[in-house]
C-alpha cells in the first residue's frame, strides 16, 4: 500500500501543480481569487483525481488530459464542500484541520467563492490546454453538469438535508448517497469513456462502477463519523447522529454497516478485474478507501 500512496500522492501533487498554475495565468484581478484557492487547496487526498488518473490507465489515455479532468472534478467537489459548510446547510467550522470558507471569510464570500469553483470546472473543461475534440468537451461538460446539478450531487444534497431526523429506508438512504457522492465518482470513470468514445453500454458500466466506489467512500466516511477521532479526522465528529442524519450507520448499526460496506467492495472488486491487469491501481484504489480508520 506504501507503493499506492506514492502513487496517489503523486496524482494529487499534479492536480494542485495544474490548478495553481492556472490561476498564476489569471490575467484579471478577482477579489474572490483568494477564498477560492483557499477552498480548493484545503489539503484533500485529491482521490478523485486519483480514480480518473487509475480508470484513464485502463485504457492508455495520455496524463496530462486525465490531471485536466481531475482538476476540473476537484473544482466542483470543492465549490460543494464549501456549499455543505455554510450555516444553511451542515453548519461547520471547520474542514482538514482548517476553518472552514465562511469562518475564515464570511458567508456571501464563501457562496460566490464556491459558485466560482463550480464555473470553473467548466472553464477547464472547455480550455485549450485539454487536448480534445469539441465533441469530446462537450459530451465532458453535459455529463459533469448532470452529475453536479439537480439530478446528481446538489439533489442528493438537498435530500441529505431534508432526511434529516425523519425515519427513511435502506433504499432512499442509498439511493440519496448515489446522488450525493456516488454521481460525481461515476463522472470520474465515466468521463473515461467519454474521451475513448467507448459504446453506451461500456459507459454506463464504468460508470456504476463509479457511482459504487462513491457509495463506499460515503458510507466509510460515515463510520469514520461515528467512530472516528476529531484531530484524526480534522472536523468534529458524531455530528451525524447529533442533526438525526440519515446514514446506514445510524439505520442499521455500526457493525452491520460494515459488513454492508465490505460486501459493496467485493461487488466492487469483481467488477474491476473484468479490465484486466491495468485495473491493478483501480483495485488499490478501492482498498485504500475500506482501509481507512473506522
Amino acid at each position: 500500500m506504501s507503493i499506492y500512496l506514492s502513487k496517489l500522492n503523486a496524482i494529487a501533487d499534479n492536480t494542485n501543480l495544474y490548478l495553481k498554475n492556472f490561476f498564476s495565468k489569471q490575467k484579471r484581478y478577482s477579489s474572490l481569487l483568494k477564498p477560492m484557492k483557499y477552498g480548493v487547496f484545503s489539503g484533500g487526498k485529491r482521490f478523485r483525481s486519483v480514480i480518473v488518473a487509475n480508470t484513464g490507465k485502463i485504457y492508455g489515455i495520455n496524463y496530462k488530459k486525465l490531471i485536466i479532468i481531475g482538476a476540473a472534478i476537484e473544482c466542483i467537489h470543492s465549490y460543494s464542500l464549501i456549499h455543505d459548510d455554510l450555516p444553511a446547510m451542515d453548519n461547520d467550522e471547520l474542514r482538514r484541520g482548517k476553518l472552514t470558507v465562511h469562518k475564515k471569510f464570511n458567508e456571501f464570500t464563501a457562496i460566490l467563492a464556491g459558485n466560482s469553483l463550480l464555473t470553473l470546472a467548466f472553464e477547464l473543461l472547455s480550455g485549450k490546454d485539454l487536448k480534445l475534440s469539441n465533441h469530446y468537451k462537450n459530451e465532458l461538460i453535459k455529463t459533469l453538469s448532470e452529475c453536479s446539478g439537480h439530478t446528481g450531487l446538489a439533489g442528493g444534497q438537498y435530500f441529505d438535508l431534508t432526511f434529516e431526523k425523519k425515519n427513511i429506508s435502506k433504499k432512499n438512504i442509498i439511493e440519496m448517497q448515489r446522488k450525493k457522492t456516488g454521481e460525481l465518482f461515476g463522472f470520474c470513470c465515466e468521463s473515461i469513456a467519454i474521451i475513448k468514445g467507448l459504446d453506451l453500454k461500456k459507459r454506463k458500466k464504468l460508470k456504476e462502477i463509479g457511482i459504487n466506489i462513491g457509495l463506499l467512500f460515503q458510507t466509510v466516511d460515515d463510520l469514520i463519523d461515528y467512530s472516528g477521532d476529531s484531530l484524526t479526522v480534522g472536523k468534529p465528529t458524531k455530528r451525524d447522529k447529533k442533526k438525526g442524519k440519515a446514514t446506514l450507520v445510524n439505520l442499521l448499526g455500526y457493525k452491520k454497516t460494515i459488513i454492508f460496506a465490505k460486501d459493496l467492495k467485493k461487488r466492487i472488486e469483481s467488477e474491476i478485474k473484468k479490465y484486466g491487469y491495468r485495473s491493478k491501481d483501480l483495485l488499490d484504489s478501492v482498498e485504500f478507501i475500506i482501509e481507512r480508520k473506522f
